[in-house]
């Protein structure tokens, strides 16, 4: 594809990959409003650990920035910023609305502007257009067009990364369309899948993580159930999974900027067209509430033992929203720290993925990055980093009777108290 010069709004756990692929091909430039993240992209440092040195020089054709200025010149522009909830659930396109509007100030006739962030069906040509229509004194689809390729990056997956997993592509005309496919198939190895609009594409992304998000829920909601029935869950679905069309989810913290997001952003659109979805909020209802639920039995388990819950000394090991992984987003361990902390208990995080300076930032919390010898009066495995699984439990406990709560089933049934 000649004379294609793209800009990539936004260098995370999307970004970033993207802008590497392309710049493998094209003259390609990395943009972000983070002038730290800027610097160490430039000296090759990736503190997320999504791209090492070999990926940054084999990509020749890619620069870095912070200067907006900078976006004047390329003619692909793609949007690959975070698409978070407020306070209230809601949608907040905060992030989406000020890319298109710096995207907005250098937009030229004949550019195309694909956007890869997560929303709700109809956000692109809904929201963002007029906002770019806005700030560039260009039409839509006469001046200027679109394309939505919803990404399936999967933080902290080293198998199935961004050219292995197949793309959902689609533009605003069917020849932009067509434009979008090739694109992608440039640096995607597994196949795209064209879809018939932008709105089918947009609303095929939101539907795969709320998919997760309700088949989670409900092995939540069996924990819980079987937990108030004395029955080890794990047990229950090891024996229903030798059924060949059993589905094999497990119980757990559900958070993360995807899954945990993804079903309130269909569910902002559905309330605005009419319908009260039933299925999607109760779902996430109950797993928001899964720390609580963890949080109070790990204190059960602690008063049967005879421990005095104010003052006690508790260790959480893991505080990102998924193992093996540092994102830290939407973390539902916080709200199982939050809880025990309630309960007036000393609670120490170790994490050894995590940013200890995200980490402050974001949630105003101090991790240790090792075990530092402590003993503890119980002790929450949360998330299943490698590290965390070869943890030897016995040597954290606080004499013979400190509690082990094994969120993630990591440890043998024997040496816990208590497990999802």
């Amino acid at each position: 594809m000649k004379n294609v010069k793209i800009a990539v709004i936004g260098l995370g756990y999307v970004g970033l990959p993207l802008a590497v692929e392309f710049g493998k091909i094209y003259p390609t430039l990395g943009f972000d409003i983070n002038e730290k993240r800027v610097l160490d992209l430039k000296l090759g440092l990736d503190w997320r650990k999504d791209m090492g040195t070999d990926n940054f020089k084999s990509s020749v054709h890619l620069q870095f920035t912070s200067d907006p200025d900078q976006l004047r010149g390329y003619n692909v522009y793609i949007v690959a910023v975070p698409t978070p909830i407020n306070k209230n659930n809601h949608p907040d396109l905060t992030p989406l609305f000020d890319a298109s509007k710096y995207i907005g100030k250098v937009l030229k006739r004949n550019d195309v502007v694909i956007y890869e962030s997560t929303v709700y069906p109809g956000a692109t040509e809904e929201d963002c257009v007029p906002v770019l229509e806005e700030y560039s004194g260009l039409i839509y689809n006469k001046d200027f067009y679109c394309g939505y390729s919803p990404e399936r990056i999967n933080p902290g997956d080293k198998v199935h990364t961004l050219t292995t997993i197949c793309k959902i592509t689609s533009g605003s005309t069917p020849k932009m369309a067509d434009f979008v496919d090739r694109l992608y198939k440039s640096i995607i190895t597994a196949g795209t899948y064209k879809a018939s609009s932008i709105k089918v594409a947009e609303a095929a992304k939101v539907i795969e993580n709320s998919q997760r998000d309700i088949n989670i829920a409900f092995v939540n909601e069996l924990a819980v159930i079987f937990n108030k029935l004395g029955i080890d869950t794990n047990e229950v679905l090891e024996a229903a999974s030798t059924k060949w069309n059993f589905l094999p989810f497990k119980p757990g913290l559900v958070g993360g900027h995807c899954i945990g997001v993804d079903p309130y952003y269909l569910a902002h659109k559905a309330l605005e067209v009419g319908y009260n979805p039933q299925i999607l909020l109760a779902g996430r209802r109950l797993n928001d509430d899964m720390g609580l639920f963890i949080a109070f039995n790990v204190i059960k388990e602690m008063v049967k033992k005879g421990f005095r819950i104010p003052g006690s000394n508790v260790l959480v090991m893991g505080i990102t929203f998924k193992e093996n992984c540092p994102d830290i987003r939407n973390s539902k361990v916080i709200g199982l720290i939050k809880e025990l902390k309630e309960f007036g208990c000393n609670v120490e995080v170790y994490d050894p993925w995590a940013n200890p300076i995200e980490v402050r930032e974001r949630y105003n919390l101090k991790i240790i990055p090792y075990l530092n010898g402590n003993k503890y009066d119980a002790i929450v495995a949360a998330v299943a980093h490698d590290e965390i699984r070869k943890v030897d439990i016995k040597n954290l406990k606080n004499g013979h009777d400190s509690v082990i709560y094994d969120v993630k089933a990591i440890y043998p049934r024997h040496l816990v108290d208590g497990r999802l």
